[in-house]
């Protein structure tokens, strides 16, 4: 048995060389948040899509906060080290040639922390509106790594200069970033699936 279970799915993709691509719901969503939406961003990858194991106010999510914009470091970091133990052993030995992540909000938070800290395990990650209110120790393993970032410029829970400086942090690591914009809010927009969809799908 795993030692790092999550409830969770795991849907085979076409081929046993498929791409795997690691799906992370936000606040109050659960493994089935993205599975369908993966499948029209990746066509034929492997969907594996863990469910938060904390409860806040019986909302799943990957870590604990303390306030809206403040994380309970040290369950951070367990939430962190858990997941990527969880994303290694998934893999197990035939690791395909993309693996790639994708996040929105508490989501994102995680899937960035677990680039923070394991950055080999992803080749590709999306970020979904995340918000890392802290600046992370510099992370070499980082370049090279390619990461999108989605964000809404009017977003009351992950402000635009907040999106701008982790977009900043990646780049100064040597990761290959782009940052897309929408004029909304926390919302998630065509426009950012439509970058994700291209993202993903580049050679």
């Amino acid at each position: 048995m795993s030692a790092a279970p999550y409830i969770h799915l795991d849907l085979p993709g076409a081929t046993a060389q498929s791409p795997a691509l690691f799906l992370f719901h936000g606040t109050g969503g659960d493994e089935h948040q993205f599975t369908d939406l993966a499948a029209e961003l990746l066509p034929g990858a492997r969907r594996i899509a863990p469910r938060g194991d904390v409860s806040e106010g019986g909302a799943a999510r990957y870590f604990r906060r303390l306030a809206e914009g403040r994380y309970d470091m040290a369950d951070l970091k367990r939430g962190t080290d858990k997941m990527g133990q969880f994303v290694n052993e998934r893999l197990g030995a035939s690791r395909p040639a993309l693996v790639a992540g994708l996040g929105y909000s508490n989501g994102a938070n995680i899937l960035a922390s677990v680039l923070f800290a394991r950055p080999a395990l992803f080749d590709r990650a999306v970020l979904m509106h995340p918000l890392i209110p802290f600046t992370p120790p510099d992370q070499t393993g980082l370049a090279g790594r390619r990461i999108l970032i989605t964000a809404g410029r009017r977003d009351p829970i992950c402000p635009a200069p907040a999106s701008q400086a982790l977009a900043d942090w990646f780049s100064a690591q040597g990761a290959e970033v782009s940052l897309v914009w929408h004029e909304g809010g926390h919302e998630i927009r065509r426009e950012e699936l439509l970058a994700a969809r291209d993202f993903l799908a580049a050679p």
